[in-house]
């Protein structure tokens, strides 16, 4: 009997100190915060992601509330291949970038990006690397406010290849603010000026992600707007025309604060311009960059615009009005499938609802939003929040990536592949 108190007694003892050096190493140690959420515990599923994944494509019913519970596991490899010493053939590889052009046509037909990031790193990691080619060329615009290690990690990643460089200028970017058209037009300044040659330039943030291939978006374009530019709008609606007329003070979800200088009504627009409202995402010529950055009607605009509210949402649009712009559509009112974006006053008949949740009257993706978005015939989809629902962003890249394979019309390499021939490839409708 004693010989089992002595034993009991070492066996809890033992059990006393396992559970000390468990959460001895488990307590972090004072370092500078990551920049990246933490997510719950990840839970396998079944054939976890492809089979849950092609349950929610499908609309199955059961599948957005298992997906709840099964969350994403490759956040970490993301970001080790990005905190960790190594050549840049690993980091290519192990990300699995695309590494050369996957068809004659795509060749001979350069994009050019623009994409502001602030947050959600391997986010950002998943973006670049679903539109990345090695024909297109990629600036970054990484807000002044992001943190040091998420601006070393960007850097890491864009210094290991040519065609992906960090924008010259860089600002803080305020929500609604002028800012965010800044940044955009610092970019297209070291676009014009860099030695990549380039057809249509495409603005894009950290919480997009493309619907359609780089090859679709190259369809898209030469069939219906072959040297034309894509500003969806219209003019200038009676209850938005007070936000272009005085200042409007507004906090963003990151806590900035949009503060017009001007406290004074706005100015008459120069040179008489005939003011649109339309979106703040585009697909823009070269030509017509060229004619940003150089006419001044387009240069007093962008004066006028400092501080007026949302200034992104006017300015594309009423230039890309000009009838002698270059790739001008005057009359194109909304078309141009650029975003497919759910917003809480379109719901009913626009789309059926958000399935996750609203933020600003924007729809942030969830689980049961994944049929609606697939059948969406826009290039792209806003908004995402991977610390919310990892699990949206990562069945969207699996089966973008199955599709981008499968037009391939060059031999595969083995990196470029997610995972091999699965339950998920076999039903996936491409």
């Amino acid at each position: 009997m004693s010989q089992f108190r002595a034993t009991k007694s070492g066996f809890l003892i033992c059990t006393v100190i396992c559970i000390f050096i468990f959460l001895y190493l488990r307590t972090p140690t004072h370092e500078e915060p990551e920049e990246e959420p933490t997510y719950p515990v990840v839970v396998e599923c079944g054939f976890y992601p492809d089979e849950l994944c092609s349950a929610l494509f499908e609309g199955k019913g059961a599948a957005p509330q298992i997906a709840k519970f099964c969350k994403n596991p490759y956040r970490s490899e993301i970001l080790a291949h990005l905190h960790k010493p190594g050549n840049c053939s690993r980091i290519s590889q192990g990300l699995h970038f695309i590494t050369r052009p996957l068809s004659a046509e795509e060749g001979n037909f350069s994009l050019a990006y623009i994409i502001t990031i602030h947050k959600e790193l391997a986010m950002f990691v998943q973006l670049l690397r679903a539109i990345y080619v090695p024909q297109n060329v990629y600036c970054i615009h990484v807000d002044e406010k992001a943190p040091k290690k998420y601006k070393t990690a960007v850097q890491t990643l864009v210094s290991c290849f040519k065609n992906i460089f960090i924008s010259s200028k860089r600002k803080k970017v305020a929500y609604a603010g002028f800012t965010r058209l800044q940044a955009d037009i610092n970019c297209m300044k070291d676009l014009v000026h860099s030695k990549f040659q380039w057809n249509y330039v495409i603005n894009l943030c950290g919480q997009d992600f493309p619907i359609k291939t780089n090859k679709e978006i190259i369809h898209y374009i030469k069939s219906k707007w072959n040297d034309k530019n894509i500003t969806p709008g219209v003019i200038q609606p009676p209850n938005s025309k007070s936000k272009t007329r005085q200042s409007h003070p507004k906090f963003s979800p990151e806590g900035n604060i949009y503060v017009s200088p001007n406290k004074r009504f706005k100015y008459e627009p120069p040179h008489n311009l005939t003011i649109y409202f339309g979106s703040a995402y585009y697909v823009l010529t070269r030509k017509f960059v060229d004619f940003i950055l150089t006419d001044i009607r387009a240069k007093d605009m962008l004066q006028w615009s400092k501080d007026i509210y949302s200034p992104e949402q006017h300015y594309w649009v009423t230039l890309n009005r000009l009838k002698d712009a270059p790739g001008a559509t005057p009359n194109a009112g909304w078309k141009g499938n650029v975003r497919a974006i759910k917003r809480r006053n379109e719901e009913g008949h626009i789309h059926d609802g958000c399935k996750g949740y609203y933020v600003q009257d924007i729809c942030v993706y969830g689980p049961g939003d994944l049929p609606w978005i697939i059948q969406s015939p826009s290039l792209f989809a806003n908004k995402f929040e991977p610390s919310t629902d990892p699990l949206v962003v990562t069945c969207l890249e699996r089966r973008h990536r199955l599709k981008v394979l499968r037009q391939a019309e060059v031999p595969i390499e083995p990196h470029w592949r997610f995972q091999q021939e699965s339950h998920f490839n076999m039903k996936l409708n491409s």
